[in-house]
């Protein structure tokens, strides 16, 4: 992903973070989850370049390392994992 251009891939990191922030609260998150999104909405509002890249995967890894650090999450995971269509 460092070879890519930035625009190419901050739509999809921002939709990963997106994904993160919404399992954040659904765990009881909340805060964490605000803190997150408002990094990122404004991240993804300002130029696209390799800065708000590296703020995206930032983001993206804080949301992940939350989410592994919470026990509800596994619990969630394997729930929603189960209820998606084949």
């Amino acid at each position: 992903m460092d070879n890519q251009n930035p625009a190419e891939v901050l739509p999809k990191l921002y939709r990963d973070v997106l994904d993160g922030v919404g399992r954040l609260e659904r765990i009881g998150e909340r805060q964490a989850a605000y803190e997150i999104r408002r990094k990122a909405q404004r991240a993804y509002s300002s130029r696209w370049d390799e800065r708000a890249r590296r703020t995206m995967d930032k983001l993206e890894h804080d949301a992940r390392a939350r989410l592994a650090a919470n026990p509800h999450a596994a619990a969630l995971g394997a729930l929603s994992r189960s209820s998606e269509p084949v």
